[in-house]
């Protein structure tokens, strides 16, 4: 069994009293001695610091790099202005979906931000784009924090003044004690914050000045998974993965109509065909968000039939949990597309069927800063 690799905040976690879990080939806090709950909480209400260095950072240079990236990528990226970042998805030929990623414009190169457990498929996927010219660079010298929360911004402006004039989605460099610092203003619990990217040698002392604010506290990944599912947010190889369609998961929005049948720059991608006669139609099964009856939650896997006995097996939860804020157990699974919001299904669990109501997504509303 390979090793578990330790991101350079290793030490400062095990000193806040971090409960280590292996995570995607990661030695990861998943919770410390405040608890999921009351971590998610916090994070809601005040501001929340999380490692998310095992993430991977890539740069792309090289002349018409937007519109080589477009090749591997349902998204328009010649379109993105310097200074911003997009939501997109690396796609394969049957329209399946290989990752999630953030793509920034940094003016003479784009910096991507793709999943821990997909960073070396990611990366070879990438290097096809060196036939074109184009420079494929994984970043190994710099830590990756999110801070997240309604405090987020008072609290970064402490440290980092200039930050708080940065909208959603944006990207900037900020200087902090002769560090150069990669922020964008975006995360994925649902509420406003910002992903820091951080030279190593000064990652340790930029997280310690964060949490020694009152407002700030250490988060794991207990409560960074039930923020997002909250938000209504999928994560990949839960929620999605190389079987599923953007469509089926919910992210057609992330392709915009200049990428679609009919637009200026239509298909070009890996599963082009696929996806958009898909996204034409309208997708015959779609991810879904769920309530379930009572206070027991259901978890990834359990399946969800139509009917309280026998019946059909319409899908399986790829991700559950208890809701802090929403204060039940909420789910979310790719169910057929026709039932309405409010339809009732049932949940396998333990033997016995609960009652599950399907429920709009997200569970709980976004406050990002627009």
């Amino acid at each position: 069994m390979a090793e578990l690799r330790r991101t350079m905040l290793y030490d400062l976690h095990l000193s806040r009293g971090a409960k280590m879990v292996p995570f995607a080939g990661w030695e990861m806090p998943v919770q410390y001695p405040m608890g999921v709950l009351n971590e998610h909480l916090h994070t809601r209400a005040h501001a929340g610091l999380f490692d998310v260095s095992h993430m991977g950072q890539v740069i792309l240079r090289g002349p018409g790099v937007a519109e080589a990236l477009e090749t591997l990528v349902p998204t328009d990226v010649l379109g993105l202005a310097e200074g911003r970042q997009r939501y997109g998805l690396f796609t394969n030929a049957v329209g399946g979906i290989l990752d999630d990623l953030m793509i920034a414009n940094k003016g003479d190169h784009l910096l991507l931000v793709v999943n821990a457990a997909c960073v070396e498929q990611d990366i070879g996927h990438l290097r096809q784009l060196e036939a074109q010219g184009i420079s494929v660079e994984p970043v190994t010298d710099r830590g990756l924090l999110a801070l997240q929360g309604p405090e987020a911004e008072a609290v970064l402006t402490r440290l980092v003044p200039g930050v708080a004039a940065m909208r959603f989605m944006d990207v900037a460099e900020f200087d902090w004690q002769g560090a150069t610092l990669w922020v964008s203003r975006s995360g994925y619990t649902g509420e406003d914050g910002f992903e820091i990217s951080v030279p190593a040698d000064h990652a340790v002392a930029f997280a310690e000045a964060l949490l020694a604010e009152p407002e700030v506290a250490p988060i794991g990944l207990g409560a960074r998974d039930s923020l997002r599912l909250e938000a209504g947010m999928p994560l990949y190889g839960h929620d999605m993965d190389a079987t599923t369609t953007p469509g089926k998961a919910g992210l057609g929005w992330s392709i915009p109509k200049l990428r679609r049948a009919g637009g200026a720059r239509s298909g070009g991608f890996p599963g082009d065909e696929e996806i958009l006669t898909e996204l034409a139609d309208g997708p015959s099964r779609l991810r879904r968000g769920l309530r379930p009856e009572g206070r027991a939650p259901i978890r990834e896997g359990v399946e969800i039939f139509d009917a309280p006995e026998g019946g059909e097996l319409l899908g399986r939860v790829s991700s559950g949990g208890f809701g802090p804020s929403t204060g039940g157990p909420i789910a979310m699974a790719i169910l057929p597309a026709v039932l309405a919001d409010g339809t009732t299904l049932w949940a396998e669990l333990r033997g016995k069927r609960i009652p599950v109501a399907i429920t709009p997504l997200p569970f709980h509303q976004p406050s990002y800063r627009r």
